[in-house]
C-alpha cells in the first residue's frame, strides 16, 4: 500500500483532522493535508474536490474527509469520477468499505463520532484489503454508472 494518504476537513472536522493526521504519521504514512487549516468556516465541497483530485490525479491512493457529520463530504466526493467514498461510523462498515467496495476515500463525522472510535475506523479501513472476485464485478458496475 502506498504510504502517501490525503486528508481534508471543513471547520467542523478541523480538530479531528489533527488527531487522525497524528495517527497516520504514527502508522508510517506521509500525510497530504488538503485543508482546511483553521476552524474558520469553509465550504466542504471545495475541500472534497481538492482531496479527490489527489486521488484521481494519482498522487495518493486513499483519502480521508472529515466534516461535522461526514455526510456532506461523502456526497460531494462521490460526485467526482473515480471516487468511491464511504461514510463510516463504525469499524465493520470501514472494513467492508475496503473489502467489498474498494473505497478509496472514507468520510468521518467529527460531531457524531468520537476521536478514539474515529481512529479505530481509520485503522480498520487501512488494514482491510479489497477482496476482488464478485466484489470487483459489483465495483465495476458502480463505476460504470459514472458514464
Amino acid at each position: 500500500m502506498s504510504k502517501l494518504i490525503a486528508i481534508g476537513c471543513d471547520h467542523g472536522g478541523f480538530e479531528l483532522k489533527g488527531q487522525i493526521s497524528e495517527l497516520l504519521t504514527e502508522l508510517g504514512f506521509e500525510v497530504v493535508d488538503c485543508g482546511c487549516f483553521s476552524n474558520a468556516s469553509v465550504d466542504y465541497p471545495d475541500i472534497a474536490k481538492t482531496l479527490c483530485e489527489k486521488i484521481t490525479g494519482g498522487e495518493c491512493k486513499k483519502g480521508i474527509l472529515i466534516c461535522g457529520t461526514g455526510i456532506g463530504m461523502s456526497i460531494a466526493a462521490n460526485k467526482i469520477n473515480g471516487i468511491r467514498c464511504a461514510h463510516c461510523t463504525d469499524t465493520f462498515s470501514a472494513q467492508m468499505a475496503a473489502e467489498h467496495n474498494n473505497a478509496n476515500v472514507i468520510a468521518l463525522g467529527a460531531r457524531i463520532t468520537g476521536s478514539e472510535l474515529a481512529k479505530c475506523i481509520v485503522k480498520s479501513w487501512l488494514n482491510a484489503d479489497f477482496l476482488g472476485g464478485r466484489h470487483a464485478e459489483r465495483v465495476n458496475k458502480i463505476m460504470a454508472l459514472e458514464k
